[in-house]
């Protein structure tokens, strides 16, 4: 772990103690900090040691110099939690363990990914690029390690770190050297109060970049046009604008599968086994404009993104059999993250549901053509139902495993195609997160592929 030593003799209030929260007591207590903590799962009070467990409606605020919130408390909307409101008016400054990490680390080289989608392919893909060029290179943060879980590295180490809107938030400190918005959708809306605050928050990330600095910035969408227009008159700040079909001077795209660095052919990303679809030619611009900017050549930049393994529960391909593949994109818990998956393939059999966010399935909408029957699950199975009829063939499925078997049966009788778990929905309806559900439809499909026949 990163030892806090900027907190010595500081009494810190860690509320929230999933594995961040964990992260940080520990961080803490061994840079010689005071710590009290808190969260409302017993279970989760249980696995922490070394902190004084004290109810945010207990503390004594005056005594305490930082609260260090978890990403999934709300901090301003819909409303501030009870302990913000408190912190706040004793004047304690709330923050993140991403925060902590920036000051305990000042003048740490870190790549910060941000956007509403493929923050984590590109995040490891980034990873994956510098080490195998024999950078010293590490990822954190909304991926993989909390960041105050890494051990302390060399100062040239570079820090690839994925950022939610959430942890940008409580992250009012960063400077990064590459700072990268892949896009902006509709999402998490009722945590910023809407899209504008959403849009802003996203855009806090490039607040204090300047000379030195890198901005990479997805343009297939306005908001990110909006940014580099708003971010060119900052002095010395390079912006490297990435698309997908958008040839531009200066830029990183994407034209007809081959990736492009102002005009010059870095690779071919068509048939990547797992970078299917345009929106991961966006993630691959990206990742080549960041790694551009920390000085590697295109060569080796197209070998690692070459030999990128991908990421479980992205558009992962789990196999095939009888003319049916099976592909894993769990992660897609909008309808936006869901449309690329649905633009990716033809002849789908679709497996959607669970938890809807706020808005309509427009997105899909489009690629719909795409789809030979739908099969719907968890407690968006009657809204989707009707926000699809006439457009779809819809099968009230249920639960993942009947939907499983359903569209398996289905596309071997029609002669093969693609069974996608895409479900444009949250999973806590019948699974703790994404990762389980993703989990259990692996398990699900490798049953079939290991059985005699797909029936």
């Amino acid at each position: 772990m990163i030892p806090l030593t900027i907190c010595k003799d500081k009494t810190l209030f860690v509320l929230g103690l999933a594995r961040s929260g964990r992260s940080t007591v520990a961080a803490a207590l061994a840079g010689g900090a005071r710590v009290m903590a808190w969260d409302d799962n017993a279970d989760a009070r249980a696995r922490v040691t070394g902190a004084e467990m004290t109810a945010p409606d207990t503390a004594d605020w005056s005594t305490v110099d930082m609260l260090v919130l978890a990403p999934g408390i709300p901090l301003t909307h819909p409303e501030p939690h009870p302990a913000v409101v408190a912190a706040k008016d004793a004047g304690v400054e709330v923050i993140g363990d991403i925060e902590l990490f920036v000051r305990q680390v000042p003048g740490a080289r870190i790549v910060a990914v941000t956007g509403t989608n493929g923050k984590s392919t590109t995040t490891a893909m980034i990873g994956h690029v510098l080490q195998s060029a024999g950078i010293d290179a590490v990822v954190a943060g909304n991926i993989g390690l909390p960041v105050l879980e890494l051990q302390p590295g060399a100062p040239d180490r570079v820090h690839v770190l994925e950022l939610s809107s959430y942890q940008i938030d409580l992250t009012p400190s960063i400077r990064p050297e590459v700072g990268i918005l892949l896009n902006i959708t509709p999402d998490h809306l009722d945590r910023h109060g809407g899209m504008a605050g959403y849009v802003d928050v996203k855009r806090k990330l490039f607040a204090r970049m300047g000379s030195g600095c890198t901005a990479v910035i997805g343009i297939d969408d306005r908001y990110g046009r909006d940014l580099v227009e708003t971010l060119s008159g900052v002095q010395g700040l390079a912006i490297v604008p990435v698309a997908v079909g958008r040839p531009r001077p200066g830029s990183v795209y994407v034209l007809d599968g081959r990736a492009f660095a102002d005009g010059l052919s870095i690779m071919d990303l068509n048939g990547h086994p797992t970078l299917p679809g345009k929106h991961n030619q966006q993630n691959a611009a990206a990742a080549i404009a960041a790694c551009q900017a920390l000085g590697i050549g295109a060569a080796k930049i197209a070998a690692g993104i070459g030999s990128f393994p991908g990421l479980p529960h992205r558009i992962e391909r789990l196999g095939e059999r009888d003319g049916v593949s099976f592909y894993n994109d769990s992660k897609a818990t909008n309808p936006e993250a869901a449309a690329r998956a649905l633009a990716s393939f033809e002849r789908i059999y679709w497996i959607a549901g669970g938890v809807p966010k706020d808005g309509p399935l427009a997105p899909v909408l489009p690629f719909l053509d795409r789809v030979a029957r739908t099969y719907l699950i968890g407690a968006a199975e009657a809204r989707f139902a009707v926000e699809l009829s006439g457009r779809t063939d819809c099968v009230p499925s249920g639960t993942l495993a009947r939907a499983v078997a359903q569209a398996a049966s289905d596309a071997v009788a029609d002669g093969g195609g693609v069974v996608l778990l895409s479900p444009a929905c949250a999973s806590f309806d019948q699974f703790t997160d994404f990762e389980a559900r993703g989990d259990a439809f692996r398990a699900l499909v490798t049953d079939l592929l290991e059985a005699e026949a797909v029936s």
